[in-house]
């Protein structure tokens, strides 16, 4: 069985992460005036929540409103100076997935090298021969593992939380509020994109102000100068914690130690306040 970040990956869970790191059609970010000069059709098209994720959509530049929505071969069919300038234009305008040709050339092959301008390259299924020598990878980065392995006694009164410690989701959208509510027992909570409002309604329903990092239940909350809700994870008793980083597909529901937490959550301007959980 394939492990990253310490948790087992399934031959079906490989299979999509290489449908959402390399869709079809993904989705070239460009000015008016580009999109004339490549010639290049573009429409207004609602991106999945993968997709999203994949090419973090909510930083690309305003400037870039236009997006152009390419297969394979319609890209290849570009003359090579306009892939050279469109894949560098991605890079300008922070759209995600346009790896270093110097870091993969080696595992995905040469032919990275002509794609594009020598120096960044898009993900193509045709690229994605090996799956479990590139997705690791990408999954990966900037993420410390998950810890659950380690973890000698779960919390007899959170008895979904050793369920759903060291879980990848089934795509985009299950996050760090989901997470948390459904360790504490609400149903299906870990598979929703659970947005503030009912976290904040939970959240006053079944908590209270107060609780210790070294006992099981007690409710990180992290808020931002607006008091806009903004992380939060469960502590599980012996300095241990389980938290999802973010809304999208490649981060896992891990356990960290509550220190490794808080110092991978430690941003300009977030408040952490605790929360203990009520009958």
């Amino acid at each position: 069985m394939l492990k990253v970040l310490g948790i087992d990956v399934t031959p079906d869970l490989l299979e999509r992460w290489v449908d959402w790191l390399a869709p079809d059609e993904q989705p070239f970010f460009v000015t008016r005036k580009q999109a004339s000069a490549w010639k290049l059709t573009t429409e207004d098209r609602e991106p999945s929540r993968e997709d999203r994720d994949t090419y973090r959509t909510y930083a690309v530049d305003p400037k870039a409103a236009r997006t152009a929505w390419l297969r394979q071969e319609a890209y290849d069919a570009l003359p090579k100076a306009a892939r050279a300038a469109l894949v560098r234009a991605q890079v300008g305008y922070d759209r995600g997935a346009v790896p270093t040709v110097r870091k993969w050339s080696r595992i995905v092959g040469a032919e990275v090298w002509q794609q594009a301008d020598g120096y960044r390259f898009v993900w193509w299924k045709s690229l994605l021969r090996e799956p479990a020598r590139v997705l690791p990878d990408v999954v990966s980065q900037d993420l410390g593992p998950s810890r659950h392995a380690e973890v000698r006694s779960w919390p007899a009164a959170l008895p979904r939380v050793r369920e759903l410690a060291g879980t990848f989701p089934d795509g985009s959208g299950p996050n760090c509020f989901g997470t948390v509510m459904a360790g504490c027992g609400v149903d299906g909570a870990e598979s929703v994109w659970m947005v503030r409002e009912p976290f904040e309604e939970w959240l006053a329903n079944h908590t209270d102000r107060g609780g210790k990092d070294d006992v099981p239940g007690t409710v990180f909350v992290w808020r931002d100068a607006a008091r806009l809700v903004q992380h939060a994870a469960l502590t599980i008793g012996d300095g241990w914690m389980i938290h999802k980083p973010s809304q999208s597909w490649m981060t896992p529901r891990k356990v960290r130690t509550v220190a490794e937490v808080k110092r991978a959550t430690r941003t300009a301007g977030w408040r952490l306040e605790r929360h203990k959980l009520v009958a």
